[in-house]
């Protein structure tokens, strides 16, 4: 099934606007016949796009359920109640709002909830492995708040949590937040839960990457010991872009004011009708399978990698991505994913720990196996994949040697269609 057929005839839309059509199309193509190994996207299903992209997007819907501002809202009530209750169902939480439309407003939402402007936070720094909206000075997270950074060891390159309680009773920040985008290790729960607690800090923890694993089991839950948990509705959940703030019943009241009136007017019906579906998929023991998929397929990636001399931040991975710096091949992460690109492999160049190059160059590159998870894809295939992405890093300025990886990650795309059943 493609894309197109899963949202319905795009026959209106060829006729109206050529040029969008046309751009549709080729995104298709390209989402069809490349290698996508971007860790923070994945393939949101027929039935996720079908919701998205149905007449809910007509509706104004502002305010909560039973509670609106406009008439007619009886429909969208129902799939907000649906995804609400199972996103409690899948994670345990005692109040759930899932109208953010993005992981940075739901960070935004927790944020001000409890806290005003120019209070302290401390999260991980975003070139250590950490987000945007953790405290970098250029968000609004470390404009509006006094921001402090914890990172990684520069041995383990791993998160010491003594240097964590340090620094946080050094700082003594109102609100210590964990979560990372480039972070491929467990986090340890209890022990910052000990730490926000020893310094009368609230925890918020960020897990838009893990939610995949942690709605399934195969990652520690953080429900127990934050008292604010926001996410991403797509990565590893695999459902609409989105953003969902879970928290501890004392602080629904505030959350809910924050979300609205305080930072949004009208929810995307259409998209929360989305997460609603996508939190049913997410319930699934078919969905549990195809995340334990998506781990074993990280390892062997990881693993395959280092038997090749490459030097994986950390030693390995335990989750969907691996932080691989490049600074031992002599090779940048910018020219490493400009060659992949031209070879059919896309990528993102990423800082790795201490980097010493500017974000714009990097010493490394991150991949992940969502995408690759999501079609089917397994150890055999990652096999042939770590060998694709060798063979494009040794011969990047060899256009024949790229155009014919090219081809040959083509050919191993058609083998696995976008959509797959578990």
């Amino acid at each position: 099934m493609s894309m197109k057929d899963a949202v319905g005839s795009l026959d209106a839309l060829q006729t109206t606007d050529p040029q969008v059509y046309a751009a549709i199309d080729a995104e298709e193509e390209r989402q069809r016949n490349k290698l996508l190994l971007i860790a923070s996207e994945n393939f949101a299903s027929p039935a996720v796009l079908a919701a998205q992209g149905s007449l809910m997007t007509n509706k104004y819907a502002e305010g909560y359920p039973g509670k609106r501002y406009y008439g007619g809202c009886q429909h969208v009530d129902t799939v907000e109640e649906l995804a609400i209750q199972r996103c409690k169902q899948i994670f345990g939480a005692e109040h759930v709002n899932v109208q953010p439309h993005s992981g940075s407003q739901a960070n935004m939402a927790a944020y001000l909830s409890v806290l005003k402007p120019g209070d302290t936070i401390l999260g991980m720094d975003l070139a250590q492995g950490g987000h945007l909206t953790h405290g970098s000075k250029v968000n609004f997270s470390g404009m509006i708040f006094r921001a402090f950074s914890y990172g990684v060891d520069r041995q383990t390159e791993t998160i010491d949590y003594d240097a964590v309680r340090k620094l946080a009773e050094d700082c003594r920040p109102r609100m210590i937040v964990v979560g990372a985008s480039a972070y491929a290790r467990t986090l340890d729960f209890p022990k910052f839960e000990a730490i926000a607690k020893g310094v009368g800090a609230y925890l918020m923890v960020d897990m838009a990457h893990i939610a995949g694993l942690i709605a399934t089991g195969l990652h520690p839950n953080p429900i127990p010991y934050a008292d604010f948990v926001t996410t991403t509705t797509h990565k590893t959940l695999r459902g609409p872009r989105g953003g969902v703030v879970m928290c501890k019943a004392e602080h629904a009241k505030a959350v809910d004011k924050f979300v609205f009136p305080g930072m949004q007017g009208g929810p995307l019906m259409h998209v929360i009708a989305a997460k609603a579906v996508a939190f049913k998929e997410a319930l699934s023991p078919a969905f549990k399978r195809y995340q334990q998929q998506v781990i074993a397929n990280a390892r062997v990636m990881a693993q395959g990698l280092l038997d090749r001399g490459y030097k994986i931040v950390s030693g390995g991975t335990d989750t969907h991505l691996m932080l691989v710096n490049l600074t031992n091949k002599g090779i940048t992460g910018k020219e490493a994913d400009a060659a992949l690109d031209t070879a059919g492999i896309i990528v993102n160049k990423n800082a790795v720990p201490y980097d010493e190059k500017p974000p714009a160059v990097a010493s490394g590159i991150r991949l992940g196996t969502p995408i690759v998870s999501t079609r089917g894809m397994k150890e055999a295939e990652m096999k042939e994949i770590v060998d694709l992405v060798d063979r494009v890093l040794q011969h990047r300025h060899d256009t024949a040697v790229l155009e014919q990886i090219r081809g040959q990650a083509k050919a191993l795309c058609s083998r696995f269609p976008i959509f797959h059943s578990y």
